[in-house]
């Protein structure tokens, strides 16, 4: 959640209702400056509301519990047992991340989790758990299975010697049962056989070649000398009405790399399940965010390396707990409770400060205050672009550019995007005072200043407790760094981006995966900010961990100011849903899409595609009151808005209900339901809705779980036509649509149409997410395998 969690919400709210009107418009009017000080003067002597913060932490521990280790452990053998690795793997990182550093139950947490992960066929992180279970002194008497596991594991990736090393330890030093000494002569058996193999191969198996022309190969890129991880394609501009923006420098054509920027600052986003609490030991076992993604780089986790501090933080290397440690964590460690409490801008807004560091933050600051500081030295200053002597010649003078005029990914640029002081609500900027204002009281009691303003080395580190309650009065420094904290909470609501990932729904062991785009983390991009919003954008922007690739979608002629979509786009809503979702980022879009719905008065294409049908002669219903009447005049047929809009409501949860049989294999039901769903949704919903895409989508999926390949295809193409009829036969969701339309006809053994339709959907996803995703991978895997079928099959098919 990005702000902080309701009850603390309400608690501002009521505080503020219950100011005199003075005080009220005092902050409201008040600088970023102002804002702090009378925050920090209010939290002075409210002390119930800081009792109140620390009680609402309670509710979401992000301590270490021994007693959830256990029970956690309990739920992991269990699945263990019933051959559910994928899950049991899942509930022993949970026990890694509860157990206390120097615990004895560590060793066995690893090695428990090193069995799951030999089963799943991961033998180097298998490796790797049974390294850590042997340095946090896994007991001599359980040694000989784990070691047994190890020398597997290495015969399964071919160090045939490492294996043999470890079953003569097994035999010589180590008392086996009868049933280890049994498996150990097996191993020693199958590790003479193999080397007996590799000594008959009189030559090295050849290299295989990269498949399908464009995997390996890396995109030419020729970086912008002004703009860091631009593209020599581009130019920054500045206006009045636009602000600083990107033009198109030459000619650009679709799938061309524009942008390629790593986040000055991501977060983890940490889902919507936390650990439930009231009653006996109630934990959750359902994954979330928290347990799928490394906190730092956000690669997805397989087996987590936990940090030693809280039950929260988990990492996908040593490497990257020991980085975020240094760099963030061991500030934000005690603390994870409160920031869990306050949202993820809070959040944000205080691991931005902590990576500029107090210094930067500082100087910054004081520039703010007084106008009359360098941003580069503070030996002269750097005027806004319509002071400057230089205005116009390239980029100097545009703010956040440094004094060659150069617009880097840096803290400079970050701390220039626009907080909109004045254009939030007072009730909102007051709720964000007094957040960070908390937050920083904290950060003194617990004794964290020094690490904050990066005057503690990580010798001098010891982990803090959570204070009940807090001192007085914030230092000097801590306001300094509250005052930042707080222009980049409302900066984020502006300029936050969503680092989005394909997530699989379902297990995804079937034939035909299917994904869907999810909210992985937010994050600050200044060079991706400068982008201005277009609700008909010329770009896709894609993630990879932290980092961001921009393409343009679409042809950019030289001169064109290059788009991106925040959100509300053409193809999915009206003009005026668009514009009142636009409201948050404090502009009104003028974009042309926009300027042509609004000047020809025709009605939505939206509108019209997902509208309601007439029962009984199918032409479409219209009108903007609560009645809806039928267009077709001889038929003159009412109906209520709201009737239809209950039925509809009715009909997705019959929906959900079929695919929810489908996840417990019940696909023969899930069939019958959803086909009573597409006859229903036939009598009151235009046959171009997007829920009838949707619901022929489903179908194809239930189908393929059967085997049942053509009866999938023949939905699926269905699906593609409502799809490209929404978003265009270019866009990303036809992509999608056509790569798993492909997965079934290569399946099907559908060879010419397979291969048609792996080119189509490669192409367009080339476009969008360049040519090293894996979907085109896959797609080029597929399509090399149907390549290399004999010729005489090819021609029957």
């Amino acid at each position: 959640m990005a702000l902080p969690v309701a009850e603390w919400q309400g608690r501002t709210a009521r505080l503020w209702a219950a100011l005199g009107p003075a005080l009220r418009e005092r902050l409201a009017a008040a600088s970023l400056h102002d804002a702090v000080r009378l925050g920090c003067d209010l939290l002075r002597t409210e002390e119930e509301e800081e009792a109140a913060l620390v009680r609402l932490c309670h509710q979401v521990p992000t301590d270490k519990k021994p007693e959830a280790a256990s029970w956690y452990r309990e739920q992991g053998n269990r699945e263990f047992k019933q051959g559910h690795y994928q899950a049991a793997l899942r509930l022993y990182s949970k026990v890694a991340s509860h157990e206390p550093p120097g615990s004895p139950e560590v060793s066995v947490c690893f090695a428990n989790r090193s069995a799951a992960l030999f089963h799943l066929g991961h033998f180097e992180v298998c490796l790797e758990d049974i390294a850590r279970a042997e340095s946090h002194g896994y007991p001599d008497r359980l040694l000989p299975k784990v070691l047994l596991r190890k020398a597997e594991c290495l015969l399964c990736l071919g160090r045939l010697q490492d294996a043999q090393d470890i079953l003569r330890v097994l035999e010589s030093k180590i008392t086996l049962d009868r049933v280890m000494a049994t498996h150990l002569t097996r191993l020693k058996k199958l590790s003479q056989l193999k080397v007996k193999s590799r000594e008959k191969e009189r030559c090295p198996e050849p290299a295989r070649e990269a498949r399908g022309g464009t995997q390996g190969k890396s995109e030419t890129w020729e970086e912008n000398n002004s703009i860091s991880g631009a593209s020599s394609s581009l130019s920054l501009s500045f206006d009045a009405e636009r602000g600083r923006h990107l033009v198109a420098s030459r000619d650009i054509v679709p799938g061309q790399s524009l942008l390629e920027e790593e986040a000055f600052v991501s977060l983890l986003c940490p889902g919507e399940s936390l650990p439930l609490q009231g009653g006996e030991a109630a934990w959750d076992t359902r994954a979330t965010n928290a347990d799928l993604y490394c906190h730092r780089c956000l690669r997805q986790l397989l087996a987590s390396v936990p940090c030693q501090g809280c039950s929260y933080a988990q990492y996908c290397s040593q490497d990257c707990a020991d980085v975020a440690w240094q760099q963030y964590h061991r500030t934000e460690c005690s603390l994870g409770a409160l920031l869990l409490t306050l949202g993820v801008f809070c959040h944000v807004a205080l691991r931005t400060v902590l990576l500029a560091g107090f210094a930067e933050v500082s100087r910054l600051v004081g520039w703010s205050h007084s106008g009359d500081k360098d941003l580069q030295n503070p030996g002269a200053r750097c005027k806004p672009l319509s002071e400057a002597p230089d205005a116009g010649a390239g980029t100097r003078g545009i703010p956040g550019c440094d004094s060659k005029g150069r617009y880097q990914s840096s803290y400079q640029a970050l701390f220039h995007l626009l907080p909109h002081t004045e254009q939030h609500s007072p009730e909102h900027k007051f709720l964000c005072t007094l957040s960070v204002v908390a937050l920083c009281k904290q950060l003194q009691a617990a004794g964290l200043e020094a690490a904050v303003l990066n005057q503690e080395s990580p010798q001098q580190w010891s982990k803090p407790k959570m204070c009940e309650k807090t001192s007085d009065e914030l230092s000097p420094e801590l306001k300094t760094v509250a005052e930042a904290m707080l222009r980049h909470v409302l900066q984020l609501q502006c300029n936050a981006q969503a680092i989005t990932v394909m997530q699989e729904l379902g297990p995804g062991d079937g034939a035909v995966v299917n994904k869907k785009p999810v909210r992985l983390a937010t994050a600050f991009f200044p060079v991706l900010s400068l982008l201005n919003h277009s609700c008909c954008p010329n770009t896709s922007v894609s993630f990879s961990g932290t980092a961001a690739t921009v393409r343009a979608s679409q042809p950019i002629p030289s001169g064109q100011e290059v788009l991106h979509c925040y959100g509300p786009h053409q193809c999915r809503m009206r003009v005026a849903e668009r514009q009142q979702l636009l409201s948050q980022y404090f502009f009104e879009c003028h974009c042309q899409a926009c300027l042509e719905e609004l000047e020809s008065g025709v009605k939505s294409v939206v509108s019209i595609r997902n509208s309601f049908c007439c029962p009984k002669c199918r032409a479409q219903m219209q009108g903007e009151e609560d009645t809806l009447c039928c267009s077709n005049e001889a038929c003159a047929t009412s109906a209520s808005r709201e009737n239809l809009s209950c039925r509809l409501q009715d009909l997705q949860q019959q929906i959900n209900k079929a695919l929810g049989l489908l996840r417990v294999g019940k696909a023969v039901q899930a069939i019958k339901m959803l086909l009573k769903c597409q006859m229903d949704a036939g009598n009151f919903l235009s046959p171009e809705h997007l829920l009838m895409g949707e619901m022929e989508d489903h179908l194809a999926q239930v189908y393929a779980t059967l085997g049942k390949w053509q009866e999938a295809a023949r939905h699926l193409k269905k699906s593609i036509e409502i799809v490209e009829m929404h978003h265009g036969p270019s866009s990303v969701e036809t992509g999608h649509e056509l790569f798993k339309l492909a997965q079934i006809l290569f399946n099907g053994f559908e060879v010419s149409e397979a291969l048609s339709t792996i080119q189509r959907a490669e192409g367009i996803l080339s476009v969008h997410f360049g040519p090293q995703t894996a979907q085109i991978q896959e797609l080029q895997e597929m399509k090399a395998c149907l390549s290399e079928l004999p010729s005489n099959i090819l021609q029957r098919t």
